[in-house]
């Protein structure tokens, strides 16, 4: 989409000019004019989809000069941004039909949130609207990276989908490990360092990648370097990631802070895992007694039981009750198969595919995917590699 930007602050012209090229498709500067004067006196052949105008400090003839450049561009969208209300320059120009009014310095979620209104108004839709899946663990060695990240790979490898992992480890995380023996170039925190850069490509640069339809963003190898990453950056970062991949998955850890709410806060589904063990019912109660008093519907928390055996003193229906959620899927305990996957950073599919814990994941994909219900018998693992029970 082309844009005209109006604006004599420089900085404001690069900030604009990067947030811009975020975006998919981006927005691309077209022109830039010092002033409302000049706009009119230079004016682009064709309209913008957008017209940017700074209205920090608005002259008396502005208002004339906005409704005239209006009326030139009638096809366009008009975008003001103000440092302070001049109530009688607004009240001009939105009779001039400016419809979106922006407070500076500009908050970029604010920015993107207009952004999206114009496009959808113009008719410029984004290449993809991608989801984002939580996986959190309610107690320390619940398995919640071995699980990010093995389904990571099923979901790009089973479900053909382009898949982005974001490991949130405030301290030691190691994600990549699970699945690659690549060493991060790049980390979250490289990232962060960078944020006013990002864009689908640099992000693509910064990951680990496992197949061709699956990165991972490592997470920041020195701990002291988590401080770089933000609660504002997680926004940019998952905004970016929506726009070029279908599935965003964040391996969240243990840890609620900052980020992670900011992370939980974004997300589309949050996946709480746990065994089945009392500390493990204890710590996952305080975890979804603290969504639930964040506000996060009941519905997009659906928990995870991991290293699951059947005809344990503890039922799944205990679990439930005690916690007051559905349990939405169980992982076997498959100990040769996880472990020899962890110990040699291959996914779980790659290295043992009849295994239950891999055919445990793809089902877990056809679940996620809404390809298929839980209860469903046949699963997606079975019809793609002709795979019965007798075969086992």
């Amino acid at each position: 989409m082309k844009a005209l930007i109006i604006t004599r602050d420089s900085e404001l012209h690069v900030e604009i000019a990067s947030q811009g090229t975020a975006r998919v498709p981006p927005v691309n500067l077209a022109a830039s004019r010092a002033s409302l004067r000049e706009a009119l006196d230079r004016l682009m052949p064709d309209n913008p989809g957008v017209v940017i105008i700074d209205a920090t400090h608005p002259e008396i003839q502005d208002g004339d000069l906005l409704e005239r450049l209006a009326k030139h561009y009638h096809s366009s969208c008009f975008m003001l941004l103000m440092r302070e209300h001049q109530q009688e320059f607004l009240i001009r120009a939105m009779r001039a039909g400016v419809r979106e009014v922006l407070q500076l310095p500009l908050v970029h979620r604010a920015f993107h949130e207009a952004m999206d209104r114009v496009a959808a108004t113009v008719g410029v839709t984004e290449m993809r609207d991608g989801k984002v899946l939580a996986f959190i663990s309610c107690k320390g060695g619940s398995g919640a990276t071995f699980i990010s990240t093995n389904f990571g790979y099923a979901l790009a490898t089973l479900a053909d989908k382009k898949v982005l992992l974001i490991d949130l480890h405030g301290q030691f995380g190691d994600a990549t490990l699970y699945v690659s023996d690549q060493k991060p170039a790049m980390t979250v925190s490289d990232v962060c360092g960078q944020i006013a850069r990002i864009d689908g490509a640099f992000l693509d640069s910064c990951l680990v990648h496992v197949t061709p339809g699956f990165g991972i963003l490592a997470a920041a190898d020195d701990p002291s370097h988590a401080i770089d990453l933000k609660p504002e950056h997680m926004d940019t970062i998952l905004r970016v990631a929506r726009q070029h991949y279908d599935y965003i998955v964040l391996d969240v850890g243990r840890q609620i802070d900052a980020i992670s709410l900011r992370a939980l806060d974004n997300a589309d589904g949050i996946y709480p895992v746990l065994q089945l063990a009392l500390p493990d019912i204890r710590d996952g109660r305080r975890l979804l007694d603290i969504f639930r008093s964040l506000g996060y519907p009941v519905e997009q928390t659906r928990l995870i039981v991991n290293r699951y055996e059947k005809g344990g003193k503890l039922r799944l229906q205990d679990l439930q009750n005690a916690l007051g959620a559905d349990v939405m899927h169980t992982v076997p305990n498959d100990y040769i198969a996880a472990t020899d996957s962890v110990n040699q950073g291959v996914p779980v599919l790659e290295l043992s595919r009849s295994s239950a814990v891999a055919r445990s994941l793809a089902d877990l994909v056809e679940i996620i995917t809404a390809r298929r219900a839980p209860e469903s018998s046949k699963g997606l693992f079975d019809r793609l590699f002709g795979r019965t029970d007798a075969d086992l």
